[in-house]
């Protein structure tokens, strides 16, 4: 077995105060963040499920606790069937035999974002940025675990880029509920595109022109690129040419045709960068928390061992995800994870091409799912996915109401893995009732602080 922990719950009912196994550990008074909370309350209050169904789960819980008691099922049996095998990931028969395309041109780019894609859905948040510090916790896990090559699914946005670049999958596809989301992919995109470097990156990303005798070289440490970009400031006629590109790009380069409403959005996410500079981080209803890092504090975020992570920290990692954006292998698509269309369809042209899933990233949006009472319409999309027992989902639990076994220091989010082969088999046998059930089972940790 790898060195890493894998953890099943515990099922065994130990004492009368355990009679209802499986809830989650309720974090001290101490530990709580209140305004984080409040939001979070707030959220149930529009997501919450109606009480009748709060109150069949409790039912069902104890039911199972009775069957429990009866059968004393053996955890360590479950982890040693369910455990991933210490050797890398092999590619699946037809994998092997496939022929990925090089690059996909800019009419196969545009039909798929737009021949994919569901309507757009509404969330609060604006995803400027990830609020995840934890994100680079996994990635050593990713490596022992051989997750590298196929295909990579993903929500949210930069993140993703840094996932990428430590998987070296030959596609990716981001989905996001919010068409504007997908907007500030294609944003993304058109900058990756212009950019032969990281300076240049951040430079058109915030609109921010770094003198030419003080641009950094395109192998210079990213917190010599961090100074630079910190040491100008934004210029209004700058931005204006730079936002003109980047929609010229889209529509002429990508062949992606934007309405009035898309445009608008661009709009809003370009000057929101422009004006935050590398402050800029995860929003609420309008506001970034004090609790949200900030784009800078992300880009120079460390792993467990101290060691940079995030793809900007490297020139070779840059290079990639910029290669697979202007090969046009990254693709954007709106779409609901609990939804009719986009999932589904992704999962057929993965099939029809001889792709497998190595990693699907879905942050915490199991969550909402859960909330809205659609989480078995996710499952149903999920086994229309081609993967196999080394697939991985990657996923981000928010420590705001109850604490996570696996977390780690000051970190709000841990950052988890799991076989999705295992899911869906915990799926069937009844093991999520909740989403706390969901992040608790059979998960993989990342990597613990040295001591």
């Amino acid at each position: 077995m790898l060195q890493g922990r894998i953890v099943a719950k515990t099922e065994a009912v130990v004492s009368p105060d355990e009679c209802i196994p499986n809830l989650p550990i309720k974090i001290p008074d101490t530990m709580k963040y209140p305004k984080v909370d409040a939001m979070i309350n707030d959220a149930e209050k529009l997501h919450a499920p109606p009480r009748h169904i709060e109150w069949l789960h409790s039912i069902v819980r104890v039911f199972l606790a009775l069957v429990v008691i009866a059968n004393a099922v053996t955890p360590t049996a479950q982890l040693s069937a369910l455990a991933p095998r210490p050797w890398a990931r092999r590619a699946s028969h037809s994998e092997s035999a496939a022929k990925y395309p090089e690059k996909l041109s800019a009419e196969e780019f545009a039909r798929l974002v737009n021949s994919l894609s569901e309507e757009g859905g509404f969330f609060r948040s604006d995803n400027f940025t990830s609020n995840e510090t934890s994100y680079l916790h996994v990635v050593s896990k990713l490596h022992q675990l051989g997750a590298s090559g196929g295909a990579y699914i993903g929500v949210g946005p930069e993140q993703n880029f840094t996932y990428i670049a430590k998987i070296r999958p030959k596609i990716a596809f981001i989905v996001d509920i919010r068409r504007q989301a997908i907007i500030q992919h294609l944003m993304f995109k058109a900058i990756f595109n212009m950019a032969s470097t990281r300076a240049q990156f951040l430079s058109l990303l915030f609109s921010r022109s770094i003198p030419k005798n003080k641009l950094p070289k395109a192998d210079a440490p990213v917190v010599d690129i961090v100074g630079a970009i910190s040491d100008v400031q934004p210029d209004e006629h700058t931005y204006k040419k730079n936002l003109a590109e980047i929609r010229k790009e889209i529509t002429d380069k990508f062949k992606v045709q934007l309405s009035e409403p898309d445009i608008s959005s661009l709009e809003y996410v370009y000057r929101s960068f422009r004006t935050d500079g590398l402050e800029i981080g995860y929003r609420v209803d309008g506001r970034r928390a004090d609790w949200f890092p900030t784009l800078r504090e992300l880009i120079l975020e460390t792993d467990q061992t101290g060691k940079l992570g995030n793809f900007l920290a490297s020139k070779e990692d840059y290079d990639f995800v910029r290669d697979m954006e202007r090969k046009n292998l990254v693709i954007p698509v709106v779409g609901d994870f609990g939804g009719k269309k986009a999932l589904a369809a992704i999962g057929e042209y993965l099939k029809k091409n001889g792709y497998t899933v190595t990693a699907f990233y879905v942050s915490n949006v199991e969550q909402y799912l859960f909330q809205g009472l659609v989480f078995p319409d996710f499952v149903e999309n999920v086994r229309k996915l081609p993967i196999d027992e080394h697939s991985l989902f990657i996923r981000a639990y928010p420590n705001q109401r109850y604490m996570h076994p696996a977390r780690i220091g000051r970190h709000m989010i841990t950052t988890l893995l799991q076989q999705m082969s295992v899911f869906i088999s915990d799926f069937d046998e009844g093991r999520y009732l909740s989403y706390y059930d969901l992040v608790s089972t059979h998960y993989i940790a990342g990597e613990n602080p040295p001591r």
